[in-house]
């Protein structure tokens, strides 16, 4: 079985994949501060409840945009699972050509991700728009490369800074609204948000797919996905779990560069690198 690790700014999702369904998916906030000893006795617990041996998982893939989480990520791995995990970066093998000036290894790892399941599972073109701490948009042309794309401020970043730049404006939460016109104030905030960031996507799209100058499948993930897509008939599909699946797809890619869990164990709590 194969244990992947999506650590982004907000969040870090293990999820468990067994070749042929996903066995399991938990979530917990990004605290890079956080121990090994403390992932494991959150996770494991969590895996034993669920029915997933972690005694079966054979390999192991993380990929990260918050590097300071990578060090007890890593160690617990080593330490708890016994396994040495194959870590997301631009020097492996995506399978896909990357066109854009930015080198490689300045592009978030979850974008390239993201391209590399959603061209794979339903070809190009298309526009990724993954709803996250921020929201991105990713291209993928025709022939399957990467083309770049679009970051916004993703709607809890939003969220927060009207909050604390506005002192009567109270915290809330992210939803759909009754209508257009608060009656309130919370339902007014609701609104603005909501129906803000359906325009925000709708607009952003619609400017790529103009300089494209070719039809685009429309592809929405992240937790807020489903949210959204309630909002708008933009999207052609709903993946929330997209990301783990880039990185189940990428780990099979480079099966051959995953160490053996033998040479990985040899004195593995001392060793830290």
């Amino acid at each position: 079985m194969l244990l992947v690790v999506d650590a982004g700014n907000t969040n870090i999702v293990f999820a468990v994949h067994d070749g042929t369904v996903w066995r399991g998916m938990w979530r917990i906030s990004t605290v890079v501060e956080r121990t090994s000893d403390e992932y494991a006795s959150w996770l494991l617990g969590l895996m034993e409840r669920s029915g997933v041996d972690h005694a079966a998982i054979s390999r192991v893939i993380i990929g990260t945009v918050v590097p300071a989480a990578l060090y007890d990520l890593r160690r617990f791995c080593r330490e708890w699972l016994k396994l040495e995990p194959l870590i997301a970066n631009a020097s492996l093998d995506w399978g896909y050509p990357v066109r854009v000036e930015t080198p490689p290894s300045e592009i978030g790892v979850d974008r390239r991700l993201n391209a590399l399941a959603a061209q794979l599972f339903y070809g190009g073109p298309l526009v990724i728009v993954d709803f996250g701490t921020a929201t991105t948009f990713d291209v993928v042309d025709e022939e399957g490369a990467y083309c770049g794309g679009a970051i916004a401020p993703g709607i809890n970043l939003s969220l927060e800074a009207l909050h604390r730049a506005a002192a009567r404006l109270p915290r809330i939460s992210v939803g759909r609204p009754f209508a257009a016109i608060g009656r309130n104030t919370p339902e007014a905030m609701r609104s603005g948000l909501f129906w803000g960031y359906v325009g925000l996507i709708e607009g952003i799209v619609s400017r790529i797919a103009l300089e494209m100058g070719i039809p685009l499948k429309i592809i929405a993930t992240g937790g807020l996905a489903p949210l959204f897509s309630e909002g708008t008939d933009l999207f052609d599909h709903v993946v929330p779990e997209l990301t783990l699946d880039g990185l189940r797809l990428l780990a099979d890619r480079n099966a051959a560069c995953l160490p053996d869990s033998a040479s990985a164990t040899a004195d593995a709590r001392f060793n830290t690198t």
